[in-house]
């Protein structure tokens, strides 16, 4: 009697793939970072340290370069002044006031000039590293040469989104503002007199207008945290890379809530403990020779190296995974790789043979 054999059971579908939550996201990004270490340890000399050194050491290079620009000037303005003092000398008052004016000028001037520098090394940093981790991510080389002439690619769309981003912020500052005066200026007569500054009223209206205006600059922190990698990987600028980011972070705001907390709260306490170092150090001219201010710079600097350098990659990870969640990732895989095939020519006046290389 013949015994029938029972079918085996069919086998289990593969578990899902982990959810692409806070610390997946962490994970790869630091996954990536440490398969080419090399790579952006020598990105990061390049812009991260020096963009990290300047902010770390704000206050003390901001007096220094104060210092040498308005002794320079006064220097070269001296002989103008005691001509002039000699020619109007009921006027001595003057050359005092032109004195603290030109001190306030050139105090712009160097605060500008610090700005433009830190924009520059952090557009460079944005474009090379944002590059090299896309690349990372695909499993492609990941070439010093090509990240560094991606900024060349990247700079202009990179400080066109910045500007436009810029505007909007400064557009919703200035109406806020504008909205609290005449908020004020309309409650005046319903109240029958002038509201102080120091009245629980006026308090309160400020302590409103404050935290209604952090909510909504968080808020466009999260829907914009990915317009910059949308301008290295998609080639966009202005306005558009502000929409594409908004569209792709739906569904991850959560995490790209939280992964903005971390590295703003990280951030701002480096900088606070640097500020702090700093500012308690004897500022004679010599703070550099001493060994324990040079420490206190050298460690803040290298922290916020690699704070930024996790940023960065952590914000391109998550671009990726808000494409997949969208179902453009995989398209775009199967497109690429669609491309990438070997043609082996067997007779010239047939069609090659196409042989596509699968990609694990």
């Amino acid at each position: 009697m013949a015994t029938a054999t029972a079918t085996p059971p069919p086998p289990s579908p593969p578990p899902p793939p982990p959810p692409a939550d806070f610390w997946t996201v962490l994970s790869e990004s630091q996954r990536i970072l440490k398969a080419h270490s090399r790579h952006f340890l020598a990105l990061s000399v390049l812009f991260l340290l020096p963009l990290s050194f300047c902010v770390a050491a704000y206050p003390t290079l901001h007096r220094l370069l104060l210092s040498s620009f308005s002794s320079s000037s006064s220097s070269s303005s001296d002989l103008y002044h005691d001509q002039a003092l000699l020619r109007r000398s009921p006027l001595l008052n003057q050359p005092a006031e032109h004195h603290q004016s030109s001190v306030d000028a050139s105090s712009v001037l160097v605060s500008v000039g610090y700005s433009c520098f830190l924009t520059l090394l952090s557009i460079c940093a944005t474009c090379s590293i944002t590059y090299s981790v896309v690349q990372g991510f695909y499993g492609r080389p990941v070439k010093l040469p090509a990240a560094i002439k991606s900024i060349g690619t990247s700079f202009f769309p990179l400080l066109a989104t910045l500007i436009c981003t810029q505007a909007i912020t400064s557009s919703i500052l200035i109406g806020s503002g504008i909205l609290g005066f005449l908020i004020l200026i309309g409650a005046e007569p319903a109240i029958g007199h002038e509201i102080s500054y120091s009245s629980p009223c006026f308090l309160g209206l400020a302590a409103a207008i404050a935290v209604a205006l952090v909510l909504v600059l968080a808020y466009l922190q999260v829907q914009w945290g990915l317009a910059n990698v949308v301008v290295v990987a998609e080639s966009s600028y202005g306005f558009a890379p502000l929409r594409r980011s908004a569209y792709l972070v739906k569904g991850m705001r959560g995490v790209a809530l939280s992964l903005t907390l971390y590295f703003g709260v990280l951030s701002g306490v480096f900088l606070c403990i640097g500020t702090l170092w700093t500012s308690e150090s004897v500022i004679d001219g010599n703070e550099w020779r001493r060994w324990y201010f040079v420490a206190k710079i050298v460690s803040i600097s290298c922290f916020l190296t690699a704070l930024l350098q996790l940023s960065l990659a952590a914000t391109v990870v998550l671009y990726m995974y808000c494409k997949a969640l969208h179902g453009e990732l995989a398209i775009e895989i199967t497109e690429k790789f669609a491309r990438e095939y070997i043609s082996l020519p067997f007779d010239d006046e047939k069609v090659p043979h196409v042989v596509y290389v699968p990609h694990a």
